[in-house]
């Protein structure tokens, strides 16, 4: 009888015993493939010497081909510092490494864009500025991935001011515009405009200040942001600078006291922070309000709490309705950006990526459908194909 033959990774897995994601997670879960063949000898003198140096030669002369003749019009650079990992906080380089190997296989997955995983051993912003900058010709985007709030910001507006590609931190645009999207649809449904609505964020990170501006920017009524101390106002002496410009941007109404003051009467509660809110908080919001409730993997309400009292409840977990995944927005938005390779993501490309979003299922819309599924083939193209027209609108794409 032939001997059985062995698949090793097989073999390893089963050395995981019953835990599955040790098991899925042995030897990574990415790795580098050849997209040309290495076959004989004419092969390789075209994939490697004498052939490549021909397109090296081109491209010394003439460095837009680089886009053209390497990876670099379709590959970005997933990085962090490993300072503020969803759900983990603060583990470092090395622990959060399955995390950026995840978000490289789905932008893969739902962009087509090939991701590379990069965690820094470094905390300074000056550091990784110039760590990244150096690194930057291999890319032709920057993804910046769970780095704590201030230095995101910092880091985020110096890259891009140094660099002619898109930087982009996903925990705060991402989020914000699949929150934008979902709340353009939960209006929808309820036949409401945004500029009628008045929304409460809790959190003012990364997350809580990116979604604020975003929809301030689409147009929301009233926007209020809270964190420990309560309402971000104008008054406060208390908030550091980019706390300062965010009040700036939202204190509007001269709105103060505690997250419960400033839920009453709100239309649209939105949570970045963790914490619970309490039942009787959220019955105090307007009739047929919006509870977004994206704390993981605790959410601020339970959902079966929030839907007593709301007329559309979101979450950032799978196992519910209308789950607030930055897996709708991140893949779609870079592959737009690269195939007209924009230098920047503007806000104006961000508020058409949040409305393609909303449109994939702008026909389907229910209670428990305000937001497409992850798995839905036709959000990457929808969102890509809006935010290459809305870098061909502003001026900026380059092809």
């Amino acid at each position: 009888m032939a001997s059985e033959i062995i698949n090793p990774r097989q073999e390893a897995l089963a050395a995981d015993g019953p835990d599955p994601a040790f098991a899925l997670h042995r030897g990574g879960k990415m790795a580098v493939a050849a997209t040309v063949p290495l076959r004989d000898t004419a092969d390789l003198s075209l994939a490697y010497t004498p052939g490549v140096a021909k397109v090296c030669s081109a491209i010394a002369e003439q460095p837009e081909l680089v886009h053209d003749y390497t990876w670099k019009s379709q590959t970005v650079a997933v990085v962090t510092d490993g300072s503020a990992v969803l759900g983990l906080g603060d583990i470092g380089p090395e622990a959060s490494l399955p995390v950026m190997e995840g978000k490289a296989i789905l932008f893969k997955q739902f962009g087509g864009v090939d991701a590379v995983p990069i965690a820094l051993d470094a905390r300074d912003p000056d550091d990784i500025v110039e760590t990244v900058v150096r690194l930057a010709p291999s890319f032709g985007g920057i993804n910046l991935e769970d780095i704590a709030a201030p230095r995101c910001f910092e880091i985020e507006r110096r890259l891009q001011e140094r660099l002619d590609i898109p930087v982009f931190h996903d925990d705060q645009h991402g989020t914000a515009v699949v929150t934008l999207a979902a709340l353009r649809n939960a209006a929808r449904l309820t036949g409401r405009d945004l500029a009628e609505l008045r929304a409460v964020i809790s959190g003012a990170g990364a997350a809580g200040m990116a979604i604020a501006k975003i929809l301030r920017g689409a147009g929301v009524g009233e926007v209020t942001v809270c964190d420990r101390g309560g309402v971000l106002s104008r008054k406060r002496t208390d908030l550091n600078a980019a706390k300062r410009e965010l009040a700036e941007l939202t204190d509007t109404t001269g709105r103060s006291g505690t997250l419960a003051d400033a839920m009453a009467g709100a239309d649209v509660f939105i949570g970045v922070s963790g914490g619970t809110v309490p039942e009787e908080t959220v019955a105090r919001m307007a009739p047929g309000a919006f509870v977004f409730a994206m704390a993981n993997p605790d959410p601020e309400v339970h959902p079966e709490v929030a839907a007593r009292h709301a007329a559309v409840v979101a979450t950032g977990r799978s196992d519910f309705p209308n789950q607030i995944n930055n897996v709708l927005a991140f893949p779609g938005i870079f592959a737009g950006a690269l195939q007209v390779r924009a230098p920047r993501i503007s806000e104006g490309m961000k508020l058409a990526a949040a409305e393609a979003l909303a449109g994939v299922v702008a026909d389907e819309l229910s209670p428990s459908l305000v937001i497409p599924s992850p798995f839905d083939a036709r959000v990457a193209p929808a969102v890509s194909a809006a935010v290459a027209r809305a870098a061909r609108a502003e001026g900026i794409a380059r092809r």
